[in-house]
């Protein structure tokens, strides 16, 4: 029997992998990011030290991984679901979660940088600074915790695992990628990276997750 259109695209959501549920499940994750925040804090002078490439982004797959973190990129890609699943009914929800997921992140990235107002590295000397909130508060240029390109990469690569769960080793894997590009050419310190790909994970996560119950009492 085949499957009606607007249950086909429904089904992308729900037949994505969920090792874990419920209060089990955020228990888990959460232990899992605070592990890698603190760790990669402990890394960041190796990190800073060692992972270097001036010359990264005058290499095409630097600037491709580096693409992962713009945002028009998943505008391109939401627009090829879209263009893909139209007409059926329910094809708005796979280009609207490529799309939602990466500009919410960005947006996040962006508010906590002025929050947070620690600085991105120095090439020369390594450590921590932070921008007096007195000093240009509501500008974040120079600002690096969180990396807004990793946060969208990986908000946007969390999606593409639940709607094309078979290749989530890729999209997860060009998202790392993304974060690598980023502590190589001395942007960001390794837990600016970090830090932004467990929020990028959780917003992409959240909204999948959303959508999909909306999606499931429509159905009803």
């Amino acid at each position: 029997m085949t499957m009606p259109a607007r249950s086909q695209t429904i089904h992308q959501l729900d037949r994505a992998p969920t090792p874990f549920v419920g209060r089990r499940h955020w228990t888990v994750v959460s232990v899992i990011a605070v592990l890698a925040i603190a760790l990669a804090h402990v890394f960041d002078h190796a990190a800073w030290s060692l992972v270097r490439d001036a010359k990264v982004y005058e290499r095409d797959w630097g600037r491709l991984l580096r693409m992962m973190g713009y945002l028009p990129t998943w505008l391109i890609i939401a627009i090829g679901c879209w263009t893909s699943d139209y007409p059926r009914d329910g094809w708005k929800w796979r280009g609207g979660l490529l799309l939602a997921a990466p500009t919410v992140g960005g947006a996040i990235a962006e508010l906590l940088k002025l929050c947070v107002r620690r600085l991105r590295p120095d090439p020369e000397h390594f450590g921590y600074a932070f921008r007096a909130f007195s000093d240009h508060p509501f500008g974040n240029g120079g600002l690096g915790m969180p990396s807004s390109h990793t946060l969208v990469a990986f908000a946007g690569a969390t999606v593409l695992a639940r709607v094309f769960p078979k290749a989530a080793w890729l999209w997860y894997a060009l998202a790392v990628g993304c974060a690598i590009t980023r502590v190589l050419s001395v942007a960001h310190f390794l837990s600016d990276t970090v830090v932004a790909a467990v929020l990028g994970w959780f917003v992409g996560d959240l909204l999948s997750r959303a959508t999909s119950a909306k999606i499931s009492i429509a159905r009803r």
